[in-house]
């Protein structure tokens, strides 16, 4: 890569931003990121930067608060150093599932993070598998959305439709993820199956109904995240009651919060397939049900592709 290019990681997830830049035979920029002993944050970058193209990669997970404000941080003190240009790479978007007024008198959280962002000095963003697609429309600024589905697609091919085996169908949790599901049903010649679900609460839903027929089959759920795990759980011993043989899920961001792993263990699902959008804490790296995928090959190629001036079209698929 050319020397006018600069890769910088907050603390969100160090092992990802150094994957993407072994991807890129790119050393990972020079930038601390420090908190003084009443929590606030200290941003110092190592290298000058002036009139360079440079990356900021963070996920925005847990601590959500913590890691947007270092972001922003980084953010100005890249503006104020004079780079060129200012890439947020945010392999997983916090407070996307606030898009919208739910109910009234609430804020429309995904909205005022892009401002934040926006306003702290980014000139582009980069993100992957965003909870709702319009949040693109959220920024004034270019917005790159990729997807995880060429990673999880051979992942699929390889393991569970190897040796000509034919009885997987895919399900969608819900309704609102219908599409992404039929999106890989389609490119798999899968059927398509959806779970009717209630939501009573936040975080709160219950199975009702399946539209499909799952009996004798091998189903795989597919969906964009994993929380509390609750809806995921249900959904899976649901789908089990209903004589499937097996019950698998595939999501790309492991958000794993609560006690989501004890219910993932405890549940019918023989497997759980994610992406490290998200870095999972030492216990979920020590749980046997868990398989982690790679998109840092990904995420470099759009890099690679940005910073070259070179159409990453072809890589939202």
């Amino acid at each position: 890569m050319p020397n006018d290019i600069v890769v910088i990681s907050g603390n969100s997830n160090q092992k990802l931003a150094n994957a993407i830049c072994d991807t890129l035979w790119q050393p990972l920029g020079l930038a601390q990121v420090r908190r003084f002993s009443d929590g606030e944050i200290l941003v110092e970058l190592g290298e000058n930067v002036r009139g360079r193209d440079t990356f900021v990669i963070q996920s925005t997970c847990a601590p959500v608060n913590d890691n947007i404000m270092e972001l922003l941080l980084i953010i100005d003190a890249l503006k104020r150093a004079s780079a060129r240009r200012i890439t947020a790479v945010i392999p997983y978007y916090g407070y996307a599932r606030q898009d919208r007024k739910a109910a009234p008198r609430v804020p429309i959280s995904a909205k005022l993070v892009a401002d934040l962002l926006t306003a702290a000095g980014t000139t582009r963003v980069l993100a992957m598998d965003l909870h709702a697609g319009q949040i693109q429309g959220f920024f004034d600024i270019p917005v790159d959305h990729l997807f995880s589905a060429p990673v999880v697609l051979k992942h699929i091919q390889s393991t569970y439709l190897k040796d000509g085996r034919d009885d997987l169908i895919l399900v969608s949790p819900d309704a609102g993820g219908v599409e992404r599901t039929r999106y890989l049903a389609k490119r798999l010649g899968a059927p398509l199956a959806i779970v009717d679900k209630r939501r009573e609460a936040p975080n709160v839903a219950k199975a009702m109904n399946i539209i499909g027929e799952v009996k004798g089959l091998r189903a795989l759920i597919i969906d964009d995240m994993i929380d509390t795990a609750g809806t995921l759980a249900q959904a899976a011993d649901f789908i089990m009651d209903l004589g499937a043989v097996e019950v698998m899920a595939c999501a790309t961001h492991p958000v794993f919060s609560g006690d989501a792993l004890k219910k993932i263990n405890s549940s019918a699902l023989s497997e759980v397939v994610v992406t490290n959008t998200i870095p999972l804490t030492a216990d979920g790296e020590h749980t046997k049900k868990i398989t982690v995928l790679s998109v840092a090959s990904l995420l470099g190629e759009a890099i690679r592709r940005i910073h070259q001036e070179d159409s990453i079209s072809s890589l939202f698929v």
